[in-house]
Parts: C-alpha cells; sequence; structure tokens
C-alpha cells in the first residue's frame, strides 16, 4: 500500500516521499484494521516536515497527524467497532496512509456527517473542547478570551464554546475576518492591537473573566494577561508569531495570575481511562454532524498529489485533505 514518508526535516519537495509500505495485515484480538478515507494536513504535520515541532521523531517517519476511516477488519476482542463503520485514526496514528491498524480501545462508531470534517476532530477540535473544559472551569454565560480565531482551534472554541452556553471574545489580525467569525458565532470578534484589553473590557461591560487562549504568543500574551482578572489564566497551546514570550514578574506575581502550556499529546498520556477521551470525541461528533462544527477545507489530493497539497496548506488558508485510497 501507499502511504508518506518523512526522510529529512527541510523543504517537503525535498524530505516527503511516496513509498510503497507494508500491509498492516490481520487485527489482533483487541485490534482494528481502519481504511483511511481522509485525512488532514495540519500545522503540526507542516512544522514536523520542517524540523521546528517542539517534539521531532525519528527519521524516518510515516506521517499524518490525524484522520478518518472505515473499519476493514476487527480482533475477536473487539466489541466497542464493527465492520463496515465509520471512525477516527487515533491522533499522531500516521494516517497518510491507505491503511492503519490500531488497539485504541476508545473508538467509537461515528454519526453520518461529512468525511472531510470527521477527519478533522482529532486535533484541534479536540484541543479546543479541552482548554474549555479541563483547565479553568467556565461555567455558562461567563466569558472566554481567545487570539488566533481563526485558526482551526479557534473556530473550534467558539462551536465548543456555544454548545456548552459560554460567551467568546474572539481576537483576530485582520480585519475582513470580523464579519466572518461573529456569522459563525463569535459573541464579539475584535482586532487585536494595543489598547486590545480595553476594547474587551467595553464590549464585555467589564466582565470578570477567568480565562484566556493564546495560540500566538510574543507580545499578544500579555495583552491576554492585561485582560483576565485577578487570579486569571492565560492558556498557551501554540506560539504562532514564533516571538519569544516577554512578561514583566510583578504585575504577574500581584495580580495572583497563571500562564501554562498545553500539549494535547501530553493529556492524552495522562489519562488513566477511556471514558474521558471516548465522551469527547463523542459530543465533537455530534457538533460537526448538527453542522455546528465546521472548518474550511481548500482543497482535496490523492497521496501522489502530496507536493501540490502541501504548498497550498502551507499558505494556511483553510484545510488541505488527503484521500489515500482514491488516486490520481
Amino acid at each position: 500500500m501507499k502511504g508518506l514518508k518523512l526522510t529529512g526535516y527541510g523543504d517537503p519537495n525535498e524530505v516527503v516521499e511516496l513509498v510503497d509500505v507494508p500491509d498492516v495485515g490481520d487485527p489482533g484480538p483487541d485490534e482494528v484494521v481502519i481504511d483511511v478515507e481522509a485525512s488532514s494536513v495540519e500545522p503540526t504535520d507542516l512544522y514536523i516536515i520542517a524540523g521546528i515541532y517542539g517534539a521531532l521523531p525519528p527519521l524516518p517517519h510515516r506521517l499524518g497527524a490525524q484522520g478518518v476511516g472505515r473499519v476493514s477488519a476487527v480482533g475477536s476482542d473487539v466489541k466497542h467497532l464493527k465492520v463496515g463503520g465509520r471512525t477516527v485514526v487515533p491522533p499522531l496514528s500516521n494516517a497518510w496512509v491507505e491503511r492503519v491498524k490500531t488497539s485504541a480501545p476508545w473508538l467509537r462508531p461515528l454519526p453520518d456527517a461529512d468525511v472531510n470534517q470527521l477527519a478533522m476532530l482529532g486535533i484541534n477540535p479536540a484541543t479546543a473542547y479541552l482548554l474549555l473544559t479541563e483547565i479553568v472551569p467556565v461555567q455558562a454565560g461567563e466569558w472566554v478570551v481567545q487570539n488566533a480565531a481563526n485558526s482551526g482551534v479557534g473556530r473550534s472554541v467558539m462551536a465548543v464554546a456555544k454548545s456548552k452556553g459560554i460567551k467568546t471574545v474572539n481576537v483576530v489580525r485582520r480585519p475582513e475576518l470580523v464579519g466572518e467569525l461573529t456569522a459563525l458565532g463569535g459573541d464579539i470578534v475584535l482586532v487585536d492591537g494595543p489598547d486590545l484589553p480595553q476594547r474587551i473590557a467595553e464590549a464585555t461591560d467589564n466582565a470578570k473573566i477567568a480565562l484566556a487562549l493564546d495560540g500566538v504568543g510574543g507580545s499578544a500574551t500579555q495583552r491576554l494577561l492585561d485582560t483576565v482578572g485577578h487570579s486569571g489564566t492565560v492558556i498557551i497551546y501554540t506560539s504562532m508569531s514564533g516571538e519569544p514570550l516577554t512578561v514583566p514578574g510583578p504585575p504577574l506575581l500581584f495580580a495572583n495570575q497563571t500562564i501554562r502550556g498545553f500539549w494535547i499529546v501530553n493529556w492524552f498520556q495522562e489519562q488513566t481511562s477511556f471514558d474521558k477521551i471516548t465522551a469527547m470525541y463523542q459530543d465533537l461528533a455530534e457538533l460537526v454532524a448538527s453542522g455546528a462544527l465546521s472548518l474550511p477545507v481548500i482543497g482535496e489530493f490523492t497521496l501522489e498529489q502530496y507536493p501540490e497539497a502541501l504548498a497550498l496548506a502551507g499558505e494556511y488558508r483553510g484545510k488541505v485533505i488527503f484521500k489515500p485510497n482514491v488516486r490520481q
């Protein structure tokens, strides 16, 4: 079968190859085989290819952070999935390939929904879900602030928050995004700038804000700290600006504020049971099936078309989808 392999770090045209890989074979007693229908190209994939991700795999490495597919075989002990059902490919399972074999017992059947949207459940929507539910308790009617609101995580935050009655202040860097994200359900959408904390206070009628989500980093982090109240928390889940974090100590100290990081891989590794994982993906799948959660897709490609796919994905204008079992 075919798959995409990383042979080094750098220019995708030089370090990514389409290769023949051994088929996965029959499943063991607790395993399932998934024929991959769709797999998205994520920033995680592009950062790994470039060699700038926080945790780089040993080389050579099979690529593909997430996907979705049909179950084509199940082991004798598997009761949670049936042949023919659709399920997610577990995150970071190297989904740019025709088939994967996995023993993830938290997998469950997915509802009927757009296959491209289901292919993107693994990382961005899951990160958004956990940012809103796992670290700082936020109740219905309360406010959360986020920057990078046009990103996959940002759009997912809006959908998950709306489903839980949480109000969002969504910060973008381009004025033309204000109308679009407002139409998608952002309660308040503002363009970033030096006076952002003051404008947020005015727009929310000086509401107490306990949580801000930072996908930009650099100087943007300080503006979020200036927005959250006493004992507020800023969670950094990525740093799109690439700038170092510069935060003066005394205001942070006397306001009793917290800055912390979040990486979904760590959360997965910390789970001692599968209940939270199963419940999370079931909730997110229902949001996709209802149309409440949808990320923009700008292109579909076969694995053979990977140079064009990765070039388009690198423009960060929307999601690119591989169709591993489709041929040119």
